[in-house]
């Protein structure tokens, strides 16, 4: 029987996180490989549907599905939610600012995937500083 919830805990660089299940219970352990080739879309809120089975520690997922946001084809973008443009005072082009979560998030796959060798302390000191860049310039909230 499937049941819905939400990603609450998820670790890019160790590949698993948790989803609160939406009744309440129990946290539901799931793994990156368990999304599949829509891994890059795993977030904290995600909302999704899952089979919770017996594991060796416990209750895991199984059977992950991503739950598409409500009106899809207007909000969304292969998946992931638009976030409404934000005109930048004195400038004539719209921009996307992400929270700062959604943008270490999103850096942090594009470099998995550009060079899989990076060892965890070398992706967080990039993050940081394309944060600290990104915020300089106005593309990062906060």
């Amino acid at each position: 029987m499937a049941s819905v919830g939400k990603i609450i805990r998820f670790d890019d660089v160790r590949g698993y996180g948790f989803i609160a299940p939406s009744g309440g219970g129990e946290d539901i352990f799931v793994h990156a490989n368990d999304f599949g080739e829509h891994r890059h879309l795993v977030r904290l809120g995600l909302p999704v549907e899952y089979e919770a089975v017996e594991g060796d520690r416990g209750l895991k997922a199984a059977s992950v599905r991503i739950i598409e946001p409500i009106g899809s084809s207007d909000a969304t973008t292969n998946g992931i939610e638009r976030r409404p443009r934000v005109r930048i005072e004195g400038d004539e082009e719209m921009c996307d600012v992400l929270a700062p979560a959604e943008f270490t998030s999103a850096i942090t796959e594009v470099l998995l995937r550009c060079s899989p060798s990076l060892t965890g302390a070398q992706i967080i000191d990039i993050r940081e500083r394309f944060v600290e860049f990104s915020r300089a310039h106005g593309w990062v909230d906060g």
